[in-house]
């Protein structure tokens, strides 16, 4: 299960490559459908179509722009298939999922023991595992008065979510950005209201990289003192567009769509990295397997300091049985994951603010998928 130094490096090589070749395509983010840059005849060809169907899932929204866009190609391939995907959260969609409403389910945080343990109930004879699906980047959103570019880093970051740093002109802030006229404005800090593997993965770099500044437990479930609050990912984006001198964090797709900032992050590299697709596969090519099996839980080094490496960074698992599936839903299941997890799926959310999976680790999913029984 380990990821070897070379394959790692191959795979690097592929995500940079692959995502140069997206970036060709388009500078704007489609949610309409488009499979960014990879041809039509392409995909269609890279899906074995089911016999049809309903497929209904659930979780993460921070893969809701991702979801779009294969649920689009994979109609357009396949006819009389049907896939559902509601947003409501990564702790929403486990839930659903343990509760058997749900053939998979998008969280930005893989299964925790208790949630296998519970998965157990509706996984006749088997159990959830954590299959990486959507690589990407929690980007530092902000809509601050005469300012449009900004570094953070992590023990700011902390206080400024905690409410112990209140304005933008504050000593902290100032020193990661010499020259720029900060205003004397009240930070406006947004977080999100409901349960979401994205605050989850916030929180763990924060707890990492913020020498003790974030005092909380990584959590799902927002911790930080103050601050304002809304519902998924769009809402968090639309909230900072609408607020002058807020402040918030989203997946990068979501930054690109509503055309916000994101801040670039002082790592103690030679210079402050910034949130791009490319700095986040750096990141995500040395993830470690965590996962035993047919379960392909990472862990990411938050913490990194490497040049070019930019560290909020995440996996979306698309968390299902790894036995027990229903049976009249399970060949629409693995025929669509099949295609998410394969090179056409990969590039065409690639040119919409995701990061491809390396090479090695999609290979090892697409294994993974063919497996569920």
């Amino acid at each position: 299960m380990k990821l070897q130094p070379k394959a790692l490096a191959i795979g690097a090589a592929a995500l940079v490559s692959a995502l140069s070749l997206a970036a060709c395509g388009t500078d704007e983010n489609n949610t309409s459908g488009s499979t960014g840059g990879a041809s039509a005849s392409a995909t269609k060809a890279a899906i074995a179509c089911a016999k049809g169907g309903a497929l209904l899932a659930a979780g993460s929204t921070a893969q809701g722009n991702a979801i779009d866009v294969w649920k689009a190609a994979y109609a357009a391939a396949c006819s009389g298939s049907t896939i559902t995907y509601g947003g409501g959260g990564s702790g929403a969609g486990v839930q659903q999922f343990n509760q058997g409403k749900v053939a998979f389910a998008g969280s930005d945080s893989a299964l925790k023991p208790a949630e296998v343990d519970a998965s157990k109930q509706v996984c006749t004879g088997g159990q959830g595992i954590n299959l990486p699906m959507v690589g990407g980047l929690i980007s530092i959103v902000f809509n601050v008065e005469g300012v449009d570019k900004l570094t953070l880093d992590a023990p700011t970051l902390a206080k400024i979510f905690d409410s112990q740093i209140t304005k933008w002109n504050d000593p902290a802030i100032a020193a990661l950005n010499p020259g720029v006229n900060l205003p004397a404005a009240d930070i406006q800090a947004v977080h999100r209201s409901d349960d979401s593997g994205t605050t989850d993965n916030l929180t763990k770099y924060l707890a990492k990289a913020s020498g003790g500044a974030w005092t909380y437990p990584a959590s799902k479930t927002w911790a930080g003192k103050g601050g304002q609050s809304a519902n998924g990912s769009a809402g968090v984006a639309a909230q900072v567009k609408g607020v002058k001198n807020s402040i918030s964090y989203v997946e990068l797709s979501f930054a690109q769509t509503n055309k916000l900032n994101s801040a670039a992050i002082n790592t103690g590299a030679a210079k402050p990295v910034e949130a791009t697709a490319a700095n986040a596969a750096t990141t995500l090519a040395k993830a470690k397997p965590a996962g035993t099996g047919a379960d392909l839980a990472l862990t990411i080094d938050y913490a990194t300091k490497e040049e070019g490496a930019y560290p909020l960074t995440l996996v979306t698992y698309e968390i299902v049985c790894d036995k027990g599936n229903k049976a009249d839903g399970l060949e629409l299941l693995k025929s669509f994951l099949t295609y998410t997890a394969s090179d056409a799926g990969q590039q065409a959310i690639g040119a919409t603010g995701y990061v491809p999976l390396p090479k090695d680790l999609a290979t090892k999913v697409q294994a993974a998928v063919t497996a569920l029984a």
